[in-house]
Protein backbone atom coordinates (compact mmCIF):
# COMPACT_ATOMS: atom_id res chain seq x y z
CA UNK A 1 0.00 0.00 0.00
CA UNK A 2 3.07 2.50 0.74
CA UNK A 3 4.14 2.24 -2.91
CA UNK A 4 1.12 3.42 -3.99
CA UNK A 5 0.13 6.18 -1.86
CA UNK A 6 4.06 7.72 -3.24
CA UNK A 7 2.65 6.71 -7.14
CA UNK A 8 -0.75 8.21 -6.78
CA UNK A 9 1.56 11.90 -6.01
CA UNK A 10 3.31 11.61 -9.23
CA UNK A 11 2.51 13.08 -12.73
CA UNK A 12 0.95 11.16 -15.05
CA UNK A 13 1.79 13.59 -17.77
CA UNK A 14 3.51 17.35 -17.03
CA UNK A 15 3.42 20.35 -19.01
CA UNK A 16 5.58 22.79 -18.22
CA UNK A 17 5.32 26.72 -19.90
CA UNK A 18 7.56 29.79 -19.43
CA UNK A 19 5.94 32.96 -20.05
CA UNK A 20 8.05 35.79 -19.53
CA UNK A 21 8.59 35.94 -15.61
CA UNK A 22 5.95 33.13 -14.62
CA UNK A 23 5.99 29.32 -15.36
CA UNK A 24 2.88 27.61 -15.84
CA UNK A 25 2.59 23.92 -14.88
CA UNK A 26 0.16 21.94 -16.60
CA UNK A 27 -0.05 18.57 -14.46
CA UNK A 28 -2.39 15.37 -15.50
CA UNK A 29 -2.90 13.46 -12.11
CA UNK A 30 -4.45 10.26 -10.73
CA UNK A 31 -6.95 9.67 -7.90
CA UNK A 32 -6.72 6.44 -5.67
CA UNK A 33 -9.25 5.33 -8.07
CA UNK A 34 -6.86 6.34 -10.83
CA UNK A 35 -9.16 8.97 -12.20
CA UNK A 36 -7.55 11.70 -13.77
CA UNK A 37 -7.93 15.30 -13.15
CA UNK A 38 -5.42 18.53 -13.95
CA UNK A 39 -3.71 20.64 -11.67
CA UNK A 40 -2.43 23.80 -13.06
CA UNK A 41 -0.12 25.89 -11.13
CA UNK A 42 1.11 29.30 -11.65
CA UNK A 43 4.84 29.95 -10.54
CA UNK A 44 6.77 33.24 -10.24
CA UNK A 45 9.94 34.51 -8.11
CA UNK A 46 9.58 37.21 -5.76
CA UNK A 47 11.73 39.77 -6.31
CA UNK A 48 12.28 40.96 -2.64
CA UNK A 49 13.60 37.27 -1.87
CA UNK A 50 13.73 35.18 -4.22
CA UNK A 51 11.33 32.59 -2.93
CA UNK A 52 8.91 31.53 -5.88
CA UNK A 53 5.37 31.77 -4.76
CA UNK A 54 3.06 29.04 -6.68
CA UNK A 55 -1.03 29.28 -6.73
CA UNK A 56 -2.56 25.93 -8.13
CA UNK A 57 -5.95 25.62 -9.27
CA UNK A 58 -7.56 22.19 -9.59
CA UNK A 59 -9.68 21.26 -12.70
CA UNK A 60 -11.86 17.69 -12.94
CA UNK A 61 -12.51 16.12 -15.92
CA UNK A 62 -16.36 17.02 -15.39
CA UNK A 63 -15.64 20.32 -15.48
CA UNK A 64 -13.32 20.16 -18.58
CA UNK A 65 -16.07 22.16 -21.23
CA UNK A 66 -17.03 24.37 -18.82
CA UNK A 67 -13.90 25.59 -17.54
CA UNK A 68 -13.01 25.78 -21.68
CA UNK A 69 -15.81 27.49 -22.29
CA UNK A 70 -15.63 29.92 -19.35
CA UNK A 71 -11.90 30.50 -20.17
CA UNK A 72 -12.40 31.34 -23.75
CA UNK A 73 -15.37 33.57 -23.89
CA UNK A 74 -13.37 35.80 -21.03
CA UNK A 75 -10.13 35.87 -23.55
CA UNK A 76 -12.67 35.97 -26.65
CA UNK A 77 -14.44 39.46 -24.72
CA UNK A 78 -10.70 41.04 -24.12
CA UNK A 79 -9.22 40.53 -27.35
CA UNK A 80 -12.80 42.16 -28.77
CA UNK A 81 -12.26 45.35 -26.42
CA UNK A 82 -8.32 45.58 -26.37
CA UNK A 83 -5.26 44.60 -28.53
CA UNK A 84 -3.92 41.88 -27.36
CA UNK A 85 0.18 41.09 -28.76
CA UNK A 86 0.85 37.14 -27.72
CA UNK A 87 4.86 37.47 -26.82
CA UNK A 88 6.56 34.18 -28.16
CA UNK A 89 9.61 32.97 -25.84
CA UNK A 90 12.00 31.34 -27.72
CA UNK A 91 14.50 29.48 -25.85
CA UNK A 92 17.90 27.96 -26.46
CA UNK A 93 20.63 26.55 -24.75
CA UNK A 94 22.89 29.66 -24.67
CA UNK A 95 19.93 32.02 -23.39
CA UNK A 96 18.38 29.26 -20.96
CA UNK A 97 21.96 29.12 -19.00
CA UNK A 98 23.08 32.57 -19.71
CA UNK A 99 19.61 33.41 -17.89
CA UNK A 100 19.51 31.30 -14.66
CA UNK A 101 23.12 30.47 -14.02
CA UNK A 102 23.32 32.77 -10.70
CA UNK A 103 19.27 31.90 -10.21
CA UNK A 104 18.81 28.76 -8.29
CA UNK A 105 15.48 27.64 -9.69
CA UNK A 106 13.01 24.95 -8.15
CA UNK A 107 10.30 23.57 -9.31
CA UNK A 108 9.11 21.48 -6.74
CA UNK A 109 5.48 21.20 -5.93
Amino acid sequence: MGDFDNREREEVYSKKVRAGKRTYFFDVKATRSNDYYVTITESKKRLEDGVFIKHKIFLYKEDFEKFAEGLKDTVDYIKANQEVVEKRYEYNESSEIAKTADEDFSFEI
